[in-house]
């Protein structure tokens, strides 16, 4: 299943898209149940908003070797974990704004983890049991200030700099998760092309290893780290990440106004 959250005539609602039509969901879906109810539109008529708020984003550095070696860097013996904050959070067709403040912006497509429910200290066989469901993101990213910082809070935590969706799909099962196509086009150029079964470190094993460190809570979306191919971005440019049974998540680039 597509669920998510739109916009409809009646307001910001939780939803299923179903074919073309968009049904509003009984509760939300952390509450135990999908159940979908009245259609409220078409999917031409309402436009996806992020498909989660989540509490925190946690992200996973170098998790692909090509994109380690890409920035002569070496593959951590363990997942390099970092955060970007839920403020950077966007959805379906919201600009991407470049921010004065960095002169390399770029592109990372990567398949994002939606927690289901709460979680901690959680073994890996058991970790699956925890997600709701999967979606595409893009950890956009201000490259020049991530490299003078000590840290990569300001390079990665810009307004913008994490578009989710449009929708969370349910259903995937851990092996099929484990080897999906991923691309990111610019302009309709490819520039990333990889499958997820290339990760250093699957998904549950993320799952197992951050939640040995802090709680996950329902919505909290894990960012699972991004081939190679990395690339800048400008105003004007159209980027947008395709995932294999996922999804197409595509957002236009702006200059901070």
């Amino acid at each position: 299943m597509r669920i998510g959250r739109a916009e409809t005539a009646d307001g910001l609602a939780w939803v299923l898209a179903e074919g073309r039509e968009i049904r509003r969901l009984s509760a939300d879906p952390f509450s135990g149940s999908i159940t979908p109810g009245a259609v409220v539109g078409s999917e031409a008529s309402c436009r996806p908003a992020p498909p989660v708020t989540p509490s925190k984003v946690v992200c996973v550095g170098r998790n692909y070797v090509a994109h380690a070696a890409e920035h002569g860097a070496d593959v951590p013996s363990e997942p390099l974990l970092f955060l970007k904050p839920p403020s950077a959070v966007i959805g379906q067709g919201v600009e991407i704004v470049l921010p004065a403040l960095s002169q390399q912006i770029e592109h990372e497509a990567e398949l994002g983890l939606v927690i289901g429910r709460q979680c901690r200290s959680v073994a890996p066989e058991h970790a699956w049991q925890h997600v709701l469901g999967v979606t595409c993101a893009n950890d956009v990213t201000a490259r020049d200030l991530q490299r003078s910082d000590a840290q990569w809070t300001r390079g990665k935590g810009f307004d913008t700099f994490c578009p989710l969706g449009p929708w969370i799909v349910t259903g995937l099962s851990e092996d099929e998760v484990g080897d999906l196509s991923l691309s990111c086009t610019v302009n309709g150029e490819v520039r990333q092309l990889a499958r997820t079964s290339q990760m250093v470190f699957p998904p549950a094993a993320l799952i197992a290893f951050i939640t040995q460190v802090m709680t996950l809570e329902p919505g909290d979306v894990i960012l699972t780290g991004t081939p190679a191919g990395v690339s800048p971005l400008h105003a004007g440019d159209e980027v947008t990440v395709e995932i294999g049974k996922v999804g197409t998540l595509t957002n236009p680039v702006i200059a901070t106004g």
